[in-house]
């Protein structure tokens, strides 16, 4: 397969998580997106169980295939590889809470792998340089704060009625990260692949 659709599936990630997400929300009676978790919505013998488990593989499945694009053009443009290397633990943590569903020890084991998911725009804040990367060290402080604000969801005392918030700020972190890597990387694609002119 092609990096350049390889990279553009990028796109669709969050598309299909948040998507999954707010049907199965819509589905489930009084479920609250405030202060519930997102788990919770695949909870065993919910009627959203099984939607909601086809939703993170089919994510997990696409998160796959963007990893390999952003790894490609890394190679190429001889970028420091940690920060997508660091990427595969959404992977794997999306696969384990979606085949093992809510409240089951595995899921919970299974799923945790994603907490280290900030260190991969930290990574690109020390690796990559903004003379390769335009932007990037902004890019990846902001969506450094946004994923580290969701380790508020560990203090339940602090906006206790706000479980399911402090929770989806961690969401919302790696959704613009994932959003911008494959803008960036698409345009750096294009520029690798764009013929030289000789005059």
């Amino acid at each position: 397969m092609k990096s350049q659709w390889l990279i553009k599936s990028g796109f669709f990630i969050p598309i299909l998580f948040w998507t999954t997400t707010f049907i199965c929300g819509f589905l489930m009676p009084g479920y609250n997106h405030v202060n519930r978790l997102v788990s919770e919505l695949g909870e065993i013998g919910t009627k959203t169980q099984y939607l909601f488990t086809i939703g993170l593989v089919l994510t997990t499945i696409i998160s796959i295939f963007f990893n390999i694009g952003l790894f490609r053009i890394c190679k190429k443009n001889g970028l420091n590889i940690i920060p997508i290397l660091i990427l595969w633990t959404f992977s794997f943590s999306v696969l384990g809470a979606g085949i093992f569903p809510y409240p089951l020890r595995l899921h919970g084991l299974l799923g945790s792998p994603s907490i280290i998911l900030f260190l991969s725009p930290l990574a690109a804040l020390v690796f990559w340089k903004n003379t390769v990367i335009a932007h990037i060290k902004v890019i990846s402080l902001l969506t450094l704060i946004i994923m580290m604000l969701g380790f508020l969801v560990f203090l339940p005392d602090f906006f206790s009625n706000y479980l399911g918030l402090k929770q989806r700020l961690f969401h919302f972190g790696w959704t613009l990260w994932f959003l911008s890597l494959s803008f960036i990387f698409n345009g750096m694609n294009n520029r690798i692949a764009k013929p030289e002119r000789y005059t």
